[in-house]
């Protein structure tokens, strides 16, 4: 309940519906102030500083994502899966002239439960940089490897999801989400961003951008004053930048363009070089002039900080190509930069890449992506793989009875599930896999010495690896030897799997 001195405020909105709130700030951003409602369920915030036609093209705005967009995106098959990533604006208020709306409060999980940040909102800078990171959190605060994978493709997909509806984010950075490793499930949190969401030729941005995650054009052009057909602003191209940079960030905890080059003796002529027209990936593989010097490292910048030891060719092969792409060819050409759909599908596949390290008490990492070699090792903390390793090469049929590979593995480790996204390539582990495909339809065991596989609910499961095909049938299970051929179904998309063996 409310202190008896806390006097509660009753609206009604734009939408005739009655609004309460508490008349004590509880939090203050750049352009508004947040109260809470009686039942602290949920929030208003109002702009303190909107006048004439900036307040008109606000609320035109407000009106365009509590609607339209509101619908377009909550109100369509699978929209549901979209509450728990976004905090987007739900009614509109105004209030001794001010204008602002109703939003959702973040989950419990989102703020810190102990140590010193306790009650504090889990911001992604937290995780996302080394120094932080290794300085001020726990290692249960950390999350895993794989948590963070999963981190990145909730980010991926939401901004795809934001980008399909026609609307750019405008300020994507690890101060505006909140995440939760321990779980892998992020938010994008500071709704003053989703109140000023970016639609091109009828709402420009408010900002900029933040610091670290402005892309190149946009800082290189900042000086040009508005209007000039020069001056880049944010954009779906420019989300992608940033985008990418986030991805880098939860991933190695380093920031890609952040090295030991210096293009001025004056430091803020620097900073906008070296993030702006002269921009350059710290680990560009052919020009080496801004690879990060290890002397002029913190202790707690490493081991992260150290482009060697951690080379970003441990996220995997797909997500190495798309860095390339970000980073290096769409660096300077934003055309060339990855979607956040390629990002999503890149993450999908890498996970599934993904094995545990077998140093379980003593790697913090705890799982590191296979590199498809005879000797695999965790790059954390060296540990290499002992025992046999399954891998099940995908593939696919573009026509009747003829297999193709399909450049898509799926790494074995005990107790590990197989999905039907894995089983037929038409089905998308996306906000619209129904409730039934979400359901393991085979399991993975380290049983007696040997790798099996128990099909739960295929109906039409078979070993081919002979001339006599043998039907694997629910409940019964294959074993993965060396060159053997499991079809998991004959149905149009349906995947056929070969399993190699790697041993050490």
């Amino acid at each position: 309940m409310a202190d008896k001195a806390e006097k509660t405020v009753t609206l009604t909105a734009a939408d005739g519906t009655t609004v309460q709130f508490i008349d004590k700030i509880i939090g203050a951003g750049g352009m508004k102030d947040v109260y809470f409602r009686p039942d602290k369920s949920s929030a208003v915030a109002f702009y303190r500083k909107l006048e004439g036609k900036d307040k008109t093209l606000a609320k035109s705005r407000l009106e365009d994502i509590v609607g339209k967009y509101r619908e377009s995106i909550f109100d369509q098959p699978g929209g549901q899966y979209w509450e728990r990533l976004f905090c987007w604006p739900t009614r509109i208020v105004e209030w001794e002239g001010k204008l602002g709306f109703t939003m959702p409060v973040y989950p419990e999980q989102f703020f810190f439960k102990d140590g010193m940040f306790k009650g504090k909102e889990k911001e992604g800078k937290w995780f996302a940089s080394a120094k932080l990171r290794n300085r001020f959190l726990t290692p249960e605060q950390k999350g895993t490897w794989l948590s963070s994978f999963h981190v990145c493709l909730q980010i991926a997909r939401a901004i795809r999801r934001l980008h399909a509806a026609g609307l750019a984010h405008s300020d994507l950075s690890y101060k505006n989400i909140l995440v939760d490793p321990d779980t892998g499930t992020a938010i994008f949190a500071n709704i003053i961003d989703c109140d000023g969401l970016v639609v091109p030729g009828k709402y420009p941005p408010d900002v900029i951008g933040t610091q670290d995650f402005i892309a190149p054009e946009v800082l290189q052009t900042k000086p040009l004053p508005m209007g000039d057909p020069a001056k880049k602003l944010p954009s779906i191209l420019t989300d992608r930048h940033a985008l990418a940079v986030l991805i880098y960030m939860y991933l190695l905890n380093r920031h890609p363009l952040r090295g030991g080059k210096v293009h001025d003796l004056d430091p803020g002529r620097d900073e906008e070089l070296s993030m702006g027209e002269k921009a350059l990936f710290i680990e560009h593989p052919t020009d080496r002039s801004n690879r990060p010097k290890l002397s002029a490292l913190e202790p707690s910048e490493l081991p992260q900080g150290d482009v060697d030891k951690l080379p970003y060719t441990i996220c995997g092969p797909y997500l190495k190509e798309l860095f390339d792409r970000a980073f290096i060819d769409g660096l300077h050409d934003p055309a060339k930069r990855p979607t956040a759909a390629e990002w999503e599908t890149a993450l999908v596949k890498t996970a599934d890449l993904m094995q545990p390290c077998q140093n379980t008490s003593g790697c913090e990492a705890r799982w590191f992506v296979f590199d498809n070699s005879r000797k695999p090792r965790c790059p954390f903390c060296g540990t290499e793989y002992h025992g046999q390793l399954p891998v099940l090469n995908l593939y696919f049929s573009p026509s009747h009875g003829k297999f193709v590979p399909e450049s898509y593995r799926l790494m074995v480790y005990d107790k590990q599930t197989l999905y039907m996204w894995h089983v037929n390539r038409f089905i998308t582990p996306n906000e619209k896999v129904s409730d039934a495909d979400r359901v393991p339809v085979g399991d993975f065991h380290f049983h007696q010495e040997r790798w099996i596989l128990i099909n739960r609910r295929l109906p039409d499961m078979w070993d081919v690896t002979g001339p006599d095909k043998r039907q694997v049938k629910p409940g019964e299970y294959v074993e993965l030897t060396e060159g053997r051929k499991i079809l998991l179904s004959s149905e149009n998309g349906g995947r056929l799997v070969v399993v190699q063996l790697v041993s050490n």
